[in-house]
């Protein structure tokens, strides 16, 4: 990516308030699926799905839980310590969007028990995130990186 092109830094803090948000409505998926309201689970996680697209191609920064984060949460707190690149939290939205529809596709052939899998898994993701700070998407963005199948046209791997 050039340099014209390069997202601004974020605040950390605000992937883990979106993956505070999506953790709950995951679990309201998963909850929805197991207890026979498959067409409402369905529904929510085909929501969350789009919303996980939003934040992979548009970027985690413009994740619409991540512009309330910015106008309403982050004017409240002191600010951070560092910035991060968004290209991990970006990647593990794609992560998030993939899992997800695994999930809608298993909900759309009648396959509620996998609609709530692919929920569940999705949730641990958010849920480990959201409270210890533990991005599993960010840490396959690494390794992949590492691996150089990922990496930064016009710098080194692993460079901001």
């Amino acid at each position: 990516m050039s340099a014209s092109r390069a997202r601004p830094r974020i605040d950390p803090r605000g992937p883990r308030f979106v993956a505070a948000i999506t953790a709950v409505l995951l679990l309201v998926v998963v909850f929805l699926a197991l207890t026979g309201a498959a067409v409402a689970a369905l529904v929510l996680l085909t929501a969350l799905a789009a919303l996980f697209a939003w934040g992979a191609f548009a970027g985690a920064g413009r994740h619409p839980f991540g512009l309330l984060f910015k106008r309403f949460v982050r004017p409240r707190l002191a600010a951070p310590a560092e910035l991060e690149d968004p290209a991990p939290p970006t990647f593990a939205q794609g992560v998030g969007l993939f899992v997800s529809l695994v999930g809608v596709i298993l909900g759309l052939v009648g396959l509620s028990g996998g609609l709530a899998a692919a929920a569940a898994a999705a949730f641990i993701a958010a849920f480990l995130n959201a409270v210890f700070d533990y991005c599993l998407g960010c840490q396959l963005y690494l390794l992949l990186v590492r691996a150089g199948l990922l990496g930064r046209r016009g710098t080194p791997a692993g460079t901001a």
